[in-house]
């Protein structure tokens, strides 16, 4: 850690960073990743088993750091529980802001002078020449909420909420291009023989005891980067983005590794409600499939869960069902997809999956056969109701218990809907247990993802089933008084 003191490079003197070839020797830097939030310690444990190095989790919810040298950057590619990666310039955590926005916002300009930008420059340009496609970023349209908008300074204001949530303020073209033109390029000064860098700054704030928005922020630093390095401002088609993450006091100034995020890796098809392909990583760490394992997703929406499983755990074999013929045919698609990409590659293009259309109430599976049950359960906003979820939810989980092995099956359940899910657990009459808790943020929605253990109790001999077996009987005698005798 530094402090906003600390001084690397002469103001005014701009580091050497022309796309000049890449040297042999070997520079140890920190890498930021951002991952889905709730599941910081599953990518830290992902991080210490594939790149062999220990993950500092954030303060900031959501992000993880980890020392690594030049010679195994390309490993931080292959992790499958984060979003996007950065190399990270400076951290400071304890920033002191002053007390006016002027005053701060001024002192962000002045530390795009005093940053050590040398290193973190020739990681991105290691990364640059590491990546097999070439060309401009994908740009021109607006992306989905929670990533970059199609600015030249991009404003992604978080105001603090419940654990697991952020809101993102809206951004215009209009209102996010700096009317002093601080980040205009300018091309009288460049030399007409040096590549012109285009680059972008990217702001994302979090805590509600800043004199500045996100977008004042970006707009200044950005424009302070601009002057030092003479680099030309470009919303979409740029080379560069430089991240300004500020949490509360804690301030990461860093670079961008990836272009776009890494959870977009499976699925061609999507759906109303498509996990990302990291989020549902981390829920099959959490269940640890095993050898042979048969695992099931009985509400596979577009198969983002089981085909993730099939991809990264392909010793166990992946049921996918889901009631509606659109999803399942989504879920086909997405399977036969990353079959042809890795026909196309010359790997073995199966893939230990199966897809099925099926009443998720009478699953055709033959009782306690299943040994993991893994699933997105309806949340009763973008898909069904809160109110059907009281019905809904009783039901499945007693399906699920039949088909789950007593004694050693497993559940791992996603959930926004608590209160209705806490009740059908109570109703099961001790079938299954819940061993652990991980809250996740999906979409801005504060949720649940459920560890249930599946108990030795045998359907139709839990004292739930008694009782209700026993309000059968009653009521079938009931039934017999009232009747006339014929």
């Amino acid at each position: 850690m530094s402090s906003p003191g600390d001084e690397a490079a002469e103001p005014g003197t701009c580091p050497p960073v022309e796309l000049e070839a890449i040297g042999e020797e070997i520079i140890s830097v920190t890498v930021g990743a951002t991952v889905p939030t709730g599941f910081e310690q599953t990518a830290a444990e992902e991080v210490k088993e594939k790149i062999g190095v220990d993950a500092r989790i954030s303060k900031d919810r959501g992000r993880i750091y980890f020392p690594i040298t030049t010679d195994k950057l390309f490993q931080v590619h292959l992790l499958k529980s984060v979003d996007n990666l950065f190399v990270v310039v400076e951290e400071y955590d304890h920033y002191q802001f002053k007390d006016s926005k002027e005053e701060t916002l001024e002192e962000l300009q002045q530390l795009a002078s005093k940053l050590p930008w040398t290193n973190a420059l020739q990681v991105w340009k290691l990364n640059r020449a590491l990546k097999k496609k070439k060309g401009h970023r994908r740009g021109g349209k607006a992306k989905p909420n929670g990533e970059a908008s199609e600015s030249a300074v991009a404003d992604t204001d978080e105001q603090e909420q419940h654990p697991g949530a952020t809101a993102d303020e809206g951004l215009t073209k209009t209102d996010s291009v700096p009317e002093s033109g601080a980040c205009e390029p300018d091309t009288q000064k460049a030399a007409p023989e040096a590549k012109l860098i285009k680059f972008r700054v990217t702001c994302n704030r979090a805590g509600d005891k800043h004199s500045f928005s996100s977008n004042e922020a970006a707009r200044d630093f950005g424009g302070a980067v601009q002057e030092f390095f003479q680099w030309k401002a470009d919303m979409t088609k740029f080379d560069i983005e430089v991240l300004l993450n500020i949490h509360n006091v804690e301030v990461v100034i860093g670079i961008a590794l990836t272009e776009e995020s890494l959870h977009r890796r499976n699925i061609s098809h999507f759906g109303p409600t498509t996990l990302r392909s990291t989020l549902c990583y981390g829920m099959l760490r959490l269940c640890k499939p095993q050898p042979a394992d048969i695992i099931l997703d009985p509400m596979c929406g577009t198969g983002a869960i089981p085909l993730e499983g099939a991809i990264e755990f392909n010793s166990s074999f992946y049921i996918a069902g889901d009631n509606n013929d659109m999803a399942v045919n989504r879920t086909v698609n997405n399977v036969c997809h990353i079959q042809k990409r890795r026909a196309d590659k010359g790997s073995t293009p199966g893939l230990p999956i199966d897809t099925v259309q099926w009443d998720l109430c009478k699953l055709p599976i033959k009782t306690s056969s299943v040994d993991i049950i893994i699933t997105d359960m309806p949340f009763g906003k973008r898909m069904g109701s809160r109110k059907k979820n009281w019905d809904l939810y009783p039901s499945c989980l007693r399906e699920m218990a039949r088909v789950c092995r007593p004694g050693s099956g497993k559940a791992i359940l996603l959930t926004q809907d608590k209160k209705c899910f806490a009740k059908a657990i109570s109703r099961m009459g001790g079938l299954w247990r819940k061993q652990h808790t991980v809250w996740v943020n999906v979409g801005g929605l504060h949720a649940g993802v459920y560890l249930l253990k599946r108990t030795g109790g045998l359907i139709g001999q839990t004292p739930e089933d008694v009782y209700e077996s026993r309000g059968l009987v009653n009521a079938q005698g009931d039934e017999m008084d009232n009747k006339e005798p014929s």
